[in-house]
């Protein structure tokens, strides 16, 4: 298993007073590119880093680079950026790294991609639909083996066949203690819902085995505004424990985050094991002019330590028309706090700077 894992690492917190050796072994999930660095003064990140960006994801590689890509507002096509620095994203030029098909299979609503290096290859994952058939969403994967993501050529793996042939989306992936997982969201057949999430072990960077379990379901008012919703699932490993951020409700104001949380020495694989915030963790502000957070991912500062919370939202509250047209979802990044009892402190989204 390559150690180019995809959650970033910073010293556990509890682990790192027992001693280095009980750090070093607390959870493998330490990404080559995120070795902790000589601190040094923060530079103040720019919002919003990249305009009309929605469900960004940024990879800190160990090449030195951040790559970055998100859903563009016209669902065609992935786009990829890379820069040293978390700012220089936002001038950063971009390349079209994959084009829908104009027909049949991924043929609309390009969704949500991530960009992962697992095993020495770069993997994307995202969702789209056939062009005949627009809300038939699945998720897809893409490879290149190429060392640099800019060139060599990017292959169609195919579709992640789930448990069933239902609406599905925001695929992410995350290695833990030899264990490759995916996590997604999904409608589930009989379920009076739009997406839960779920959660299976791969055999392959596009291959699930064995069971798929639900680690929630919209069931709280907050989860339920507009459309019965709980996607995008992100993972961050600190302190002992797992966290899973994903986002609820419509993709209006009244977007916002949830959180679940499981023991790190504890099954994945057991529902019972995760626990749910039953309120939200990261919500629309008035006072900072920020609505609909959501869609996140996690990163680290460029000294390696701090962690960076990665989401996009609109600088307006008022919509016309179908959220999903307009275009005005951008990119934001903002330090992630870390409270008393070890979890995390989304605070509130940050108002915009530029």
């Amino acid at each position: 298993m390559s150690r180019e894992h995809d959650l970033p690492h910073v010293p556990d917190r509890r682990l790192v007073l027992k001693g280095a050796a009980l750090a070093v072994g607390a959870l493998a999930l330490t990404p080559t590119g995120a070795a902790a660095a000589p601190s040094r003064k923060a530079t103040p990140y720019v919002n919003p880093l990249v305009r009309q960006r929605a469900d960004p994801y940024i990879h800190r590689h160990g090449d030195g680079h951040y790559y970055f890509t998100a859903t563009v507002p016209e669902y065609d096509r992935i786009v990829l950026r890379r820069a040293r620095t978390l700012n220089g994203l936002s001038t950063a030029a971009e390349s079209v790294i994959w084009t829908k098909h104009a027909d049949g299979a991924m043929g609309a609503h390009i969704w949500a991609p991530e960009i992962h290096r697992i095993d020495r290859k770069w993997y994307v994952y995202f969702a789209s639909a056939p062009a005949e058939s627009i809300w038939d969403i699945r998720i897809w994967v893409l490879e290149n083996a190429h060392p640099d993501p800019f060139k060599g050529a990017w292959v169609e793996k195919g579709q992640i066949k789930t448990a069933w042939e239902t609406f599905s989306l925001d695929a992410t992936t995350f290695s833990h203690r030899g264990s490759r997982y995916l996590a997604w969201a999904q409608h589930e057949p009989g379920m009076d819902n739009n997406t839960a999430l779920w959660l299976s072990r791969m055999a392959d960077p596009w291959t699930l085995t064995g069971p798929q379990i639900r680690l929630s379901t919209p069931e709280f008012d907050w989860e339920c505004v507009g459309y019965k919703v709980n996607e995008g699932p992100a993972v961050i490993a600190r302190n002992g424990r797992l966290f899973l951020s994903y986002s609820a409700s419509a993709t209006d104001h009244h977007y916002c985050m949830g959180l679940l949380t499981v023991d790190a020495d504890a099954d994945l694989m057991n529902p019972a094991n995760w626990s749910k915030s039953p309120t939200p963790v990261f919500t629309s502000n008035d006072t900072t002019r920020q609505y609909g957070p959501g869609h996140n991912c996690f990163t680290v500062a460029e000294d390696g330590r701090t962690d960076v919370l990665v989401y996009h939202a609109r600088q307006y509250k008022e919509i016309t028309g179908d959220p999903l047209n307009d275009p005005n979802r951008h990119t934001r990044v903002q330090r992630l706090g870390w409270k008393a009892d070890g979890t995390p402190d989304f605070g509130i989204p940050v108002a915009d700077t530029a």
